[in-house]
C-alpha cells in the first residue's frame, strides 16, 4: 500500500515557477511515478512520468522543456518542476504511482491533488 501526498500548488502569475511535491508512505520506490493533471471541464491528462530508479523520464509535448520531474527514494518523495507558467497550465496536480513506466493505465495509487493556478 502506498500513500501519496501532494504539495506546493498555488496562485502565480505566467511566466512564474513552481515546484511541487509527492511525498509518499509506503515503498515508493518499487514503482515508477508520474505526475497528472486536470483542468475544469477537461479530461484528466499526464504531465509527466520517472522510472523507479530515475534512468528515464517521459513528458507531455505540453510541457517539454518547461517541466522537469524527480525523485529522492531516500526521502520518499517525487518533485515536479514547472518553469515558465502559463494560464494553459492551470489544472489540480495528481501524484500517482505507475503499474508501468510506459503505460498510464489505471495507476494503482494516487494523490488527492493539488491546485496550480496560473493568472495571464
Amino acid at each position: 500500500q502506498v500513500q501519496l501526498v501532494e504539495s506546493g500548488g498555488g496562485l502565480v502569475q505566467a511566466g512564474d515557477s513552481l515546484r511541487l511535491s509527492c511525498t509518499a508512505s509506503g515503498r515508493m520506490s518499487a514503482y515508477p511515478l508520474g505526475w497528472f493533471r486536470q483542468a475544469s471541464g477537461k479530461e484528466r491528462e499526464s504531465v509527466a512520468a520517472i522510472t523507479w530508479n530515475s534512468d528515464n523520464t517521459r513528458y507531455a509535448d505540453s510541457v517539454k522543456g518547461r517541466f522537469t520531474i524527480s525523485r529522492d527514494n531516500a526521502k520518499n518523495t517525487m518533485f515536479l518542476q514547472m518553469n515558465s507558467l502559463k494560464p494553459e497550465d492551470t489544472a489540480v496536480y495528481y501524484c500517482a504511482a505507475l503499474r508501468n513506466f510506459y503505460s498510464d493505465y489505471e495507476p494503482p495509487y494516487w494523490g488527492k491533488g493539488t491546485l496550480v493556478t496560473v493568472s495571464s
